[in-house]
């Protein structure tokens, strides 16, 4: 197992405050062969400067600043691995984070699997309970709610091949797993937290109000969904968005 490449995807924009926060955490990782592809999305401070040498990571700079969904497309493009994952510049992983995800793949037979995961603030003090994921989501479940987050989401990327995001601003995340539940049956999840999200005051997944629009313009135009379908997905969405951050 251990000499299974992974590829993990990063973009960045201003990250200087946290991004070798976020490397240590993959360079702890009890599974070594990996490689970091850095999409460095026009920063303005001094993210680049800050970064660490070493030959697992690979630097691409983007010359405007275009938004996760293209700066996270570079990074499959370029993608050599068997498997591929996902880490924002603020996010953190626990040691076994690849490892459990690959041996997931082994046991469970399904090439994509995600985890649990702890929600804290900025500095790292618990904000909301821990977020653990259901056994096993489908395509319509995504629907009603994305459970699947960017930080945990592990693919199976010789078996199931390589995918891209959809170029809108909010939910390109759920596109691109929506785009491998209609192929295979559901995706796995791991109950144990294997990672840690970060909740900052303007993050975008906790202002419902901003996201509105986007969610409904996604039902309907990226996945072209029908005005009763969008209803019910979305009446669904609104439920379940109350619940995941309660705490």
């Amino acid at each position: 197992m251990q000499h299974e490449l992974v590829s993990i995807i990063t973009p960045m924009y201003n990250s200087s405050k946290y991004i070798l926060e976020t490397l240590n955490s993959v360079f702890n990782q009890t599974h070594q062969h990996f490689e970091i592809i850095l999409i460095d999305d026009a920063s303005t401070d001094n993210t680049l400067q800050c970064l660490p040498k070493d030959n697992r990571i690979k630097i691409i700079r983007l010359n405007k600043n275009s938004g996760s969904a293209v700066a996270r497309n570079e990074g499959i493009k370029l993608a050599k691995g068997k498997y591929l994952t996902f880490l924002d510049a603020d996010d953190l992983w626990f040691p076994n984070f690849i490892e459990k995800s690959i041996q997931t793949i082994k046991t469970s037979k399904i090439n994509f699997v995600f985890a649990s995961y702890k929600r804290l603030d900025e500095n790292l003090n618990p904000l909301l309970k821990d977020f653990i994921v259901p056994l096993k989501v489908t395509y319509s479940d995504i629907l009603k709610t994305n459970s699947i987050s960017c930080l945990t989401a592990f693919i199976n990327i010789e078996v199931l091949g390589k995918k891209y995001m959809p170029l809108v601003r909010k939910r390109q995340d759920m596109g691109l797993w929506l785009q491998y539940l209609k192929e295979i049956k559901f995706a796995y999840g791991i109950k144990e937290p294997l990672a840690i999200y970060r909740i900052r005051k303007n993050s975008l997944s906790r202002n419902k109000w901003k996201l509105i629009k986007s969610q409904w313009d996604f039902y309907r135009k990226v996945e072209n969904l029908n005005i009763i379908q969008s209803i019910y997905y979305f009446i669904a969405w609104v439920f379940y968005g109350i619940l995941k951050y309660k705490n």
